[in-house]
């Protein structure tokens, strides 16, 4: 959590560049909060669903996912779970940055197996 304290009102006069004041408060390097300590590290998370017409259009997409799984993406955790024919992809990172960086990977991979299913 950011907290910003008052100070004195800054005139452009001063600083003609607002990210050289916000480096001296101490905001982009993330030192306002410096003196705090977190007790638990959360943990950002994101599932999709995927409904297909037949479970082995579902398999055919969990299989061709499967190297990518054992190949871990860095500071991410993903699980992928097969119901019929329902895919279930849950994807948990330390960070956004990690969580999103992942979600494009396997958004980006699914899309590739089904495009290569309509074409085989």
């Amino acid at each position: 959590m950011w907290v910003v304290q008052e100070s004195s009102p800054v005139r452009c006069e001063e600083h003609r560049d607002a990210m050289s004041v916000l480096r001296q408060q101490g905001l982009l390097q993330g030192t306002a909060d410096r003196g705090k300590t977190h007790q638990k590290r959360m943990t950002n998370q994101v599932e999709f669903l995927f409904r297909f017409p037949s479970h082995k259009s579902a398999s055919i997409v969990a299989k061709a996912l499967s190297p990518e799984i054992s190949h871990k993406i860095p500071k991410s955790t993903i699980v992928i779970s097969l119901n019929d024919a329902a895919l279930r992809l849950t994807i948990s990172a330390d960070d956004v940055s990690s969580l999103r960086a992942a979600c494009n990977s396997y958004l980006r991979w699914i899309q590739t197996a089904l495009a290569v299913e309509e074409l085989v």
